[in-house]
């Protein structure tokens, strides 16, 4: 079974699909007028029948946007999403270890080079799993 997290935003959105597995297939930032043709696109090419959603910024219009444009079959989790661009930002990290003279600086003072949204959609999907197993143990 394949799951999309998917962080929505009003300019880029954050974007991952990940197996129960663990086996990250893709994670990508792309611009929000995208994002609905490339779930769409990541939906049929990894027989998605999950999206784990973030459950903040414009996440209800988002919700309505998916359910306009995809398959009646598609069920559309919202996951809390507290405090989850700190935490990517902290796996970035350790996905891309810094190199060079900026391994010397503290991670708490590093930024990464670029945006996390789609970090924050592998987490995203992390925590949609830890509350399917909560609730089935």
């Amino acid at each position: 079974m394949t799951i999309l997290g998917f962080d929505p935003g009003r300019d880029k959105c954050g974007i991952a699909v990940m197996s129960a597995e663990g086996d990250l297939f893709y994670h990508e930032v792309v611009p929000a007028a995208e994002a609905i043709a490339t779930i769409a696109q990541l939906c049929d090419r990894f027989a998605v029948l999950t999206i784990a959603m973030g459950d903040r910024t414009t996440s209800k219009s988002w919700q309505q946007k998916l359910q306009e444009n995809l398959p009646d079959r598609m069920t559309i989790v919202r996951v809390n999403e507290r405090n989850s661009t700190l935490e990517a930002r902290d796996r970035y990290w350790k996905m891309y270890p810094p190199k060079g003279l900026s391994r010397l600086i503290p991670q708490g003072m590093r930024v990464p080079p670029r945006p996390v949204d789609d970090i924050v959609a592998i987490l995203l999907i992390e925590r949609y799993w830890q509350q399917q197993q909560t609730a089935n143990p």
